[in-house]
Parts: structure tokens; C-alpha cells; sequence
């Protein structure tokens, strides 16, 4: 995969991709991560990438001249190989597990990072494929979500990570993960879930997805929605809600 980030403040992403797993999936040739200035395509001694709104208000909107002259040069420089255009923005469709699998099966993704008011809407009419939110909240930027997008979608591409531990993970199957333990056994008078320690692989797989669908129950109940269960474990989910209806 290559993905390309349109950004302002290219050194700002400079840590997330130069440490820990992301720099070894770099190495490792699993992914392409390229930032670009997007002042390198603007034009005039100041190289503005920003005015005032037109119909007045507070801040400034990105222009959008060196947007248009950057994403499509860019994708001429792709040749065939065409790039899936996101404008990171809080008025975007919310990330979330679902949509970094989506994305992970891409070949090449062009992340836009504003800032201040955002785009003009002419960009966004015309080059953006896809907007995304990584929460209701506001960032001074779009860099620090870019990189939580990435980081997301590219521990999803083959080889990122071992065989099996992204089936077994928080939003997978739309649940969160039971509860994880490891040495010592007893730590502080807290001691570890016996099951674990039976060497009862069954009772063990059993425990655990009870545990998740417990945390996902009290924590996030919305997921559960999306989540595919089988009649006994909806019954079980039945039985919580008796438990805190009498509690």
C-alpha cells in the first residue's frame, strides 16, 4: 500500500511513522508512507495556502488553487494506479474498525490534512472521494487524525501483524476483548481467573467470550447491534439485563 499525506506541517508526522511497528512496516516494504507540503504547490513569494471567507466570519479557508494543482498532479504521478482521496474533517462519516478494514484493501490513499475552517467547498465537491471524522470532538488540524488512520489501517495489511491476533482484539466481531492476564498469578492479594490457569482450552474460549460480551455489554452497548451472536449468547445477554433489573 502507499498512502500520502497532504499536510502544512509535514514534520508533525514525522514520530508516529518513524517509531515502533510503523517504522517496521515501512522497512519492511508493507507500506509507503510519503508526507507532502502542500505549500509546494502554491503559488506566489509567500506560497498562500489560506484567505479569508467569502460572506465574512471568523478564520480562514484553504484555497483552492494549490489543493486542485497537488491532488492532480499527484494522481498523475500515480499513473494507473488511481488514489482513494480523504478529507479528514469533523463533518466526516466517524472512523472506526469497520471502515480501517475497508480502507486496508486499497491500494493507495491520498489523506488530506486542513486546518482553521477547512476547504474550500469547491475541493470537496470536486477531488474528495471520502470524509472522516475520528471523533465528535475539534483538532487544530487533520495530522494527528491522519496518523490515527493510518496506524489503524495499516496493522490490518498482511504480514503487520501474527496470524490470528487481530481476531481476537477490541471491535473485532463488534466486541470489546475480555479481560487479559499474565505472571505472576497472584499479585497484591488479586489473583488470576482460575479458568486460565486449567489448561482447559474450551472452558478458557468459553470464559472469554463471556467476558466480552459482558465488557461490551456495560461499555458499549451500542456495538452489540452490529455484533453476530448466537442464540445462547443473546440469552446470556438477557440474563445481565435480568441480573441489573433485580440488582
Amino acid at each position: 500500500m502507499k498512502i500520502e499525506i497532504l499536510t502544512i506541517f509535514p514534520g508533525m508526522l514525522a514520530g508516529p511513522f518513524g517509531e515502533s511497528m510503523l517504522k517496521r512496516a515501512v522497512e519492511r516494504g508493507l507500506v509507503q508512507i510519503e508526507r507532502i507540503d502542500l505549500r509546494s504547490f502554491a503559488r506566489g513569494r509567500h506560497r498562500q495556502v489560506d484567505d479569508a471567507p467569502y460572506g465574512g466570519g471568523s478564520g480562514m479557508v484553504f484555497k483552492p488553487e494549490p489543493l486542485f494543482e497537488a491532488v492532480e498532479t499527484l494522481q498523475q504521478r500515480g499513473g494507473d494506479m488511481r488514489a482513494r482521496v480523504i478529507l479528514l474533517t469533523p463533518q466526516g462519516r466517524t472512523f472506526d474498525q469497520e471502515m480501517a478494514l475497508e480502507l486496508s484493501r486499497e491500494k493507495r490513499l491520498l489523506l488530506l490534512c486542513t486546518r482553521y475552517e477547512g476547504v474550500d467547498e469547491r475541493v470537496r465537491e470536486t477531488l474528495v472521494d471520502d470524509e472522516i471524522s475520528i471523533g465528535d470532538y475539534i483538532l487544530t488540524g487533520g495530522e494527528l487524525a491522519a496518523a490515527v488512520v493510518v496506524d489503524a489501517v495499516v496493522r490490518l495489511l498482511p504480514g503487520f501483524l501474527e496470524e490470528g491476533s487481530l481476531l481476537e482484539e477490541s471491535h473485532s466481531g463488534s466486541l470489546l476483548e475480555y479481560p487479559q492476564y499474565t505472571r505472576p498469578p497472584e499479585f497484591r492479594g488479586m489473583a488470576v481467573p482460575p479458568v486460565l490457569l486449567s489448561g482447559d482450552h474450551a472452558r478458557i474460549a468459553r470464559w472469554r467470550r463471556e467476558q466480552s460480551l459482558r465488557r461490551t455489554w456495560r461499555r458499549r452497548p451500542d456495538l452489540l447491534r452490529r455484533a453476530k451472536l448466537t442464540p445462547e449468547e443473546r440469552l446470556f445477554l438477557e440474563k445481565l439485563a435480568d441480573e441489573q433489573r433485580l440488582s
